[in-house]
């Protein structure tokens, strides 16, 4: 088990950054980061993605995980490793991807809907995946797949908030991948940063009960 997939097993919460960049985008950072998160996608298909990585892994390499989410091919993957990207993780299925992260020395969870793909990833190399889109396949869906497949390690992304995050852990996600239900736009647009941290904080907390059951 690396490094990474041992914080994925232990922190479980992956906060996804879309389409914020600059001061609003590391002031949002640092609210979740105070709030414990200890694991940050920044998605490539966002402005300056690559800037923002690399300032976080200076900034917050200390306390938090930088990686990089919306990587499609190889080409964006070896940009977001230049750029010091920790981790990369995709919507798709891309074996070279896989194979360069193998290469570097870098963890690669990449998007899968289906057993076949989900094997398909793990023989090809992959440490986890990420089920996707989970807003519209569900917990059960998770459950059912899951069964068969239990020795390979889940992220659920997706339809995940305070209120369904305990039955996709019970489903059998290893972790879950969260955008606006933790990054509220609203709040980052009126510079609302205590309540990032705060409900960063009841996430953080809804993991350690379902740990401790």
């Amino acid at each position: 088990m690396s490094q990474l997939l041992d914080m994925l097993n232990k922190h479980k919460i992956v906060a996804i950054f879309r389409g914020y960049e600059g001061e609003q985008a590391d002031l949002a950072a640092q609210a979740l980061i105070d709030g414990g998160i200890r694991l940050i996608e920044v998605t490539m298909n966002s402005n300056d993605a690559l800037a923002t990585i690399g300032r976080w892994r200076e900034r917050f390499g200390g306390t938090a995980r930088i990686g990089a989410g919306t990587v499609l091919d190889v080409e964006m993957a070896r940009e977001a490793v230049a750029a010091g990207a920790e981790y990369l993780i995709s919507p798709n299925l891309d074996e070279g991807v896989i194979t360069f992260g193998v290469e570097q020395g870098v963890s690669v969870w990449p998007g899968v809907m289906t057993p076949t793909e989900i094997v398909r990833a793990w023989k090809a190399g992959a440490e986890a995946v990420k089920i996707f889109p989970m807003g519209s396949l569900g917990w059960k869906y998770l459950a059912e797949i899951k069964a068969p497949l239990n020795h390979i390690p889940m992220l659920a992304t997706g339809g995940v908030d305070l209120d369904t995050i305990g039955q996709y852990f019970k489903a059998g996600a290893s972790a879950v991948g969260m955008g606006s239900k933790l990054l509220n736009p609203d709040w980052i647009q009126s510079g609302e940063w205590g309540r990032l941290t705060e409900q960063a904080r009841r996430f953080v907390y809804a993991v350690s009960e379902q740990q401790a059951d």
